[in-house]
């Protein structure tokens, strides 16, 4: 179990918002920012047909198509089907994500955690991603944000249907791993407590981040760590409070959030810190395989790159903790 062998480096590209999220970007805009990560020597991509109804996906494939598959790898998700059929982006329920995607492609997405829907989607992600094959798969947004009270339903299906398959298909060699990907951490625990099937990784956005980490501390990052199930950080940025924008949670960031982030700012200044570099390095945790941020324009990528490279002091991180503005019991990286 694991992914860890997978991957040859611990920065990879999240692709969401090549599928137009928040803004409308161009296709050649869209290419030059894979473009970049790939000069970059970023090898891991992952997307899903969440993402603009597929364009992220289509935008993905049309960007790796010619290089070599076997020098990167690859990951999408589960867990919504796109049709043929159109309708409004931005009349679509997406829980509290609401207006996210709105000019990605009306393609209408059916939320659908079935067997026959999981094969269904993988094919559909193939043909989009112009590949013949998926390195990693993650069952998608079985969570709170988007479900509320009836989440448990949702994943209840997933369980049923997209695990056993997946599973399936990872013991067959069809992929090499499987996991769930999810803005929550509970859907993650009931299945670290799951006897089969096991999953090899989980993508958990948001939740493992400056402003945001406490509760995955405190049990499943240690239960994933004792079970070999690797994490991948998905949203370090927290939807871009954290590297200059103003959106948190996927929404206009709340007054207390935005000072928050004024406080962590205020000290990575005082230790020649850039904010991004804090956010890419924050909370190190054994059980931590990669780190994803998305972007949608090439300078962004250099950034991350050199974000990563910063060495930062441990002054730094134990400001944060005597300030308050990370848990006690946080990791944080040794330089």
């Amino acid at each position: 179990m694991g992914i860890k062998s997978l991957l040859t480096g611990s920065l990879g590209f999240g692709t969401a918002p090549l599928g137009n999220m928040f803004r409308a970007i161009p296709d050649e805009e869209a290419a030059a920012t894979v473009d970049a990560a790939w000069d970059h020597d970023i090898r891991y991509f992952d997307s899903a047909p969440f993402y603009g109804a597929g364009l992220s996906e289509i935008r993905l494939g049309d960007a790796l198509a010619g290089r070599p598959r076997d020098e990167f790898v690859l990951s999408t998700k589960v867990g919504r089907v796109i049709l043929n059929e159109v309708e409004d982006p931005a009349s679509r329920d997406l829980g509290e994500k609401g207006g996210l995607f709105e000019h990605g492609r009306p393609n209408k997405m059916v939320n659908d955690y079935t067997a026959d829907a999981t094969r269904r989607s993988i094919e559909d992600s193939l043909e989009r991603l112009k590949t013949d094959r998926l390195d990693i798969v993650w069952v998608h947004d079985v969570a709170q944000d988007f479900y509320g009270d009836e989440w448990l339903a949702a994943y209840e299906s997933a369980r049923t249907g997209a695990f056993r398959v997946l599973q399936e298909l990872r013991d067959q060699g069809v992929i090499k791993a499987w996991g769930l990907g999810v803005n929550r951490v509970e859907p993650l625990e009931l299945t670290l407590d799951l006897d089969e099937p096991k999953p090899d990784a989980f993508l958990l956005a948001g939740r493992y981040t400056l402003l945001d980490h406490g509760r995955a501390l405190q049990r499943l990052l240690p239960d994933a760590t004792e079970q070999g199930v690797d994490i991948v950080v998905g949203g370090p940025y927290s939807s871009g409070i954290l590297a200059g924008g103003q959106h948190f949670e996927y929404q206009k960031a709340p007054a207390e959030i935005v000072a928050k982030v004024e406080r962590i700012k205020a000290l990575a200044a005082k230790h020649g810190v850039s904010i991004k570099a804090a956010a890419l390095h924050s909370l190190a945790h054994p059980a931590v395989a990669a780190v994803i941020p998305g972007a949608s324009r090439p300078s962004r990528i250099a950034e991350d790159v050199a974000a990563l490279e910063e060495t930062i002091p441990a002054a730094f991180w134990a400001d944060l903790r005597d300030q308050e503005l990370i848990a006690t019991d946080a990791s944080a990286p040794t330089a």
